[in-house]
């Protein structure tokens, strides 16, 4: 009876009819009525709002309806859109490194392990990490901080590279450098009003960092890196925007990426251990962005890890200074950004705080298991005598050879334009060279709301299908324009779309003048 009684209509109060309950409903006044949907921009989480990511802004998506265009028949002035805005290695016709697909490739498919093809050694590895994965398989969860024989495999690299002890459990696998970098933030940010965390980070930035500074709703503090010295850091400069973030927030944060991303200079061991003691005698976290620690190609540049530098150091800097490195395989002459892969090292940090990120990672359950598969090959690739050795070590040092060619050709083809001026290209993957650009096309950027750079790269795109993005969208100071572009194309289309956008350029400031 009582499942009947829940099925009879409900009766109306006495007086009002369907038509009025209807009209009640209509103008909000009933239950659930009139009312518009529950997320709107005036209801959403506004910190979700502040969030930008030039990277793929509207630049990139004004690239994306000119490449339908294309396949629609849509005539262009050019026939295909280049697109130099993301450091996207493969999608840039770079060729895998055999031995990691190969392992990678024999993990997901374990049938593979019969190929007489496959040499032994990618077996032998396939074969060590199916071992480490639950119920062998790639396909199953692995834990949280990622698969116990890869982070040991990680700690083994760190030490054979700083020359220092490293603990497995001290890293943590991520779904590329950019999770890492968002989950040590968030341990970090608190407070409210004054005492709310403010996070140091260069200008130019990687937009990583201003985009998650702005979703937690910490403070951004912006220290400019010196574009005369080639784009060194001064710890002077440090000292002026800490001082300056004291006055309205907390500063806790010091965040260095090295080699720089998007101004690919790298950093003297020396300057290195200024920054150090800055972070020791401020008391500030230190955040080390080394995902380019591969790409390395002016000479008498070399990577010092901060982790080395800092135990070189000894007491008290080493016992003290709190550290976090990140490291990806996205980079490097490996390319694999689809892989999403890579880990942070932790260096004393609180235990207690430790097992709260060790808690917050467990979140998302674990990190890709074909990309850790990948980053175990990365960070143990094959030893001399072993079978995959000498093809491993040509490729390797095809792809970096052919990055530090066309970083000198970069530099060189720029800095022939009058107006252009293109610091060298220390490492990395980018040029961010800076462009003279006459008032006219000021005014005219004004005059459409974009900011000057963003005018220059969108008729850039319009007129030659190439994709850059403004320097707008990375910080630069003020009055200056700038903007990014990768490296990574093949060197012949490289050369051709250096002088279609030098040819561009001359055009536009003639244009404008």
């Amino acid at each position: 009876m009582r499942a009947l009684r829940t099925l009879r209509p409900r009766r109306l109060p006495a007086g009002r009819t369907m038509a009025a309950a209807a009209a009640a409903v209509a103008a909000g006044s009933g239950p659930g009525g009139g009312r518009g949907p529950v997320l709107t921009p005036g209801t959403m989480n506004p910190a979700v709002r502040r969030v930008e990511y030039a990277v793929r802004g509207p630049i990139v998506t004004r690239a994306l309806q000119l490449e339908q265009d294309l396949r629609q028949g849509v005539p262009k002035p050019f026939t295909e859109v280049i697109k130099a805005n993301i450091g996207d290695a493969h999608a840039m016709g770079q060729k895998p490194i055999t031995f990691l697909r190969q392992v990678t490739a024999l993990c997901l498919c374990p049938e593979l392990l019969d190929e007489p093809s496959i040499p032994q050694d990618a077996k032998g590895r396939a074969r060590r990490l199916l071992a480490a994965c639950a119920g062998q398989s790639a396909g199953a969860y692995s834990a949280s901080p990622g698969i116990e024989l890869v982070r040991q495999d990680v700690a083994r690299f760190l030490q054979r590279r700083d020359g220092v002890p490293a603990k497995p459990q001290d890293i943590f696998l991520s779904t590329g450098a950019s999770d890492a970098i968002v989950s040590i933030l968030k341990l970090l940010v608190s407070g409210e009003g004054g005492s709310r965390t403010g996070v140091l980070i260069p200008i130019p930035q990687y937009p990583l960092y201003s985009a998650a500074i702005a979703e937690l709703s910490a403070v951004q503090l912006n220290y400019y890196l010196d574009e005369e010295h080639c784009w060194a850091l001064d710890v002077a400069e440090l000292r002026r925007a800490l001082a300056e973030g004291r006055q309205h927030c907390c500063p806790r944060v010091l965040c260095i990426i090295n080699p720089g991303n998007p101004t690919g200079q790298v950093q003297s061991r020396q300057c290195i251990e200024d920054v150090i003691k800055f972070a020791f005698e401020e008391k500030l976290f230190l955040m080390a962005d080394e995902v380019y620690q591969d790409n390395i190609y002016a000479e008498g540049s070399a990577f010092h890890s901060f982790k080395k530098v800092l135990f070189e150091m000894g007491p008290p800097y080493s016992e003290v200074v709190e550290l976090a490195s990140f490291h990806s395989v996205s980079k490097g002459f490996m390319g694999e950004c689809g892989f999403r892969s890579g880990y942070v090292e932790v260096v004393n940090m609180d235990p207690d705080v430790q097992q709260q990120l060790a808690k917050l990672v467990s979140v998302r359950l674990c990190p890709p298991v074909p990309g850790q598969i990948l980053l175990d090959t990365v960070v143990d690739p094959p030893q001399p005598g072993d079978p995959s050795y000498e093809l491993f070590i040509a490729e390797k040092k095809a792809v970096l050879s052919a990055l530090a060619h066309k970083a000198r050709l970069t530099q060189e083809i720029f800095n022939q334009v009058p107006g252009i001026r293109c610091n060298p290209v220390q490492g990395a993957m980018y040029s961010f060279p800076r462009i003279e650009l006459p008032p006219r096309a000021l005014d005219a950027a004004k005059a459409q709301g974009q900011a000057p750079d963003m005018f220059f790269c969108m008729k850039l795109l319009e007129e030659t299908g190439i994709c850059v993005v403004p320097g707008s969208g990375f910080g630069q100071r003020e009055g200056t324009f700038h903007f990014r572009m990768t490296i990574l194309p093949p060197t012949e289309k490289l050369q051709v779309l250096l002088e279609k956008l030098s040819s561009f350029y001359t055009k536009f400031v003639k244009e404008y003048s």
